[in-house]
């Protein structure tokens, strides 16, 4: 090919600046995240930043506890935090120690987490730049209470057996919590444990996640399947319950009759009939008082036999005398021997 076919050739509008980087290499690790150290940031902030969060009573007792630890380990960072048990709220805030901007909005997440019933051991991790968190609200996608409760407690699994295999798979913490699911682990795998967590609530059962990932899982130790698609090997699952549709009852033909049904009569001409009409209102009054107390004593006498029926011996055989229960048992043994016997007896038969 000569040098005027190459001046002649279209070239790609993206590719035009393009240019050699001598100094990229392939020994360098492009996704590093690297340590942000007070030598990076010299200068303190021209402005305060400060966040807030309130926190359940119940919590008040435990965060009065850990609140020394909580100041300590935010201090190394030059974020100051406040605990106001008044108002039921706590709050951080930079100082001008702070050197990383982007402390604050992980002090942030400590205090939401700790509001959210994660243990301050655990909290803790999310000031470190590799650890990140999310706190899933689900109160709001079931309205029934009770399917609600039922679908969250399917999430935990019997003895939290599910919530320990999700923890395992995703290696993440994750935590349920009245109307929230908080998790913590590295971006990819919170994206796991979110979908699993919301499919949960839309009545799909977290162990077809679970098997999923244990796929994943097996697939990703293979270097071969590295740029292959692993849909073939994911299982697709299809729902069983089909609900379908009952046949409509068809409603009797009625009799056409020329004639309109008789006029039913008004409540004045039933009292005219039984005479309550013409009565004076002490009177009803009188009536409906008497109607009354024989309801009750008839609801009264009702109750009385009730309670003596606790009291009736049961009945005892006489020696040698079978009950009816017993009597009945036996006539089934000697029925299901019968069978049996004859049973045996054809294949007898057969077999000669």
């Amino acid at each position: 090919m000569s040098s005027e076919d190459n001046a002649s050739a279209p070239m790609n509008k993206n590719k035009r600046f393009r240019k050699d980087k001598p100094w990229d290499t392939d020994d360098i690790d492009h996704w590093r995240i690297d340590k942000f150290t007070q030598e990076d940031n010299p200068h303190p902030f021209l402005e305060e930043s400060s966040f807030a969060t309130l926190f359940p009573k119940y919590r008040e007792k435990y965060l009065r506890e850990i609140w020394g630890h909580v100041t300590t380990a935010l201090e190394k960072h030059g974020v100051a935090c406040t605990l106001d048990l008044v108002e039921g709220s706590m709050s951080v805030r930079t100082t001008r120690k702070t050197f990383d901007p982007y402390i604050i909005l992980r002090a942030r997440d400590l205090i939401k987490l700790l509001s959210r019933s994660v243990p301050f051991t655990q909290a803790v991790k999310i000031l470190q730049d590799d650890m990140a968190c999310d706190v899933i609200k689900i109160g709001n996608i079931v309205r029934n209470k009770e399917r609600f409760v039922k679908r969250r407690q399917r999430l935990i699994g019997p003895n939290g057996n599910t919530l320990k295999a999700i923890e395992l798979l995703t290696g993440c913490y994750v935590l349920v919590q009245g109307n929230t699911v908080s998790a913590m682990g590295s971006y990819k795998s919170l994206k796991e444990v979110r979908r699993i967590v919301l499919d949960c609530m839309k009545n799909i059962h977290p162990i077809y996640h679970i098997k999923e990932l244990m796929i994943k899982r097996e697939l990703a130790k293979d270097p071969k399947l590295a740029t292959e698609s692993w849909d073939r090997f994911l299982p697709k699952f299809k729902k069983q319950n089909v609900k379908t549709k009952k046949p409509k009852e068809t409603p009797k033909k009625k009799e056409y009759t020329p004639f309109p049904p008789p006029q039913q009569p008004s409540k004045i001409d039933l009292q005219l009939e039984s005479g309550e009409y013409f009565l004076k209102p002490h009177e009803k009054k009188r009536n409906e008082h008497a109607k009354k107390l024989q309801a009750q004593a008839e609801h009264a006498e009702k109750r009385e036999r009730e309670r003596e029926q606790m009291f009736i011996a049961p009945e005892e055989p006489l020696p040698g005398q079978d009950t009816a229960k017993e009597k009945e048992k036996k006539e089934k043994k000697g029925k299901k021997e019968k069978k049996e016997k004859s049973e045996s007896k054809k294949r007898k038969r057969d077999s000669e």
